[in-house]
């Protein structure tokens, strides 16, 4: 059973576009909906780059894992973006089953859960 208050809104920005930051910036590539215990499990894949830091060089490809849809792409915002109703999960074990899936059939270094409470991507122009 879904609790209001755990579902989050996911604005679906555009995949390969770069978004900058003072040291580096990320790329999210891909849009995945993988069916996972009878429902559909959001997530979505990227990479990261430190290119422009005083301290060096590197980069990590990463999960990025909203949770579980509620609605796909229900609404459009003011800025014509497709947003979709997701529902996080919290549960620990089933965070870890998911980063196995997910670590498995993806090249990723890191899968992130998003805190409640923060938004899952901002934007950096």
């Amino acid at each position: 059973m879904t609790d209001k208050q755990l579902l989050k809104e996911y604005t679906h920005f555009d995949l390969n576009e770069e978004n900058r930051a003072i040291s580096g910036g990320y790329v999210l590539t891909k849009e995945v909906r993988l069916p996972f215990r009878g429902r559909d499990l959001f997530y979505l894949i990227g990479y990261g780059v430190v290119d422009s830091s005083c301290c060096g060089t590197g980069g990590c490809g990463y999960a990025l894992v909203p949770g579980f849809v509620i609605k796909w792409k229900g609404k459009k915002n003011k800025e014509g973006l497709f947003v979709s109703h997701v529902e996080p999960t919290q549960d620990k074990e089933v965070q870890e089953e998911i980063r196995r899936l997910i670590t498995e059939k993806e090249l990723v270094q890191q899968v992130i859960f998003p805190v409640l409470g923060v938004s899952f991507i901002q934007r950096s122009g």
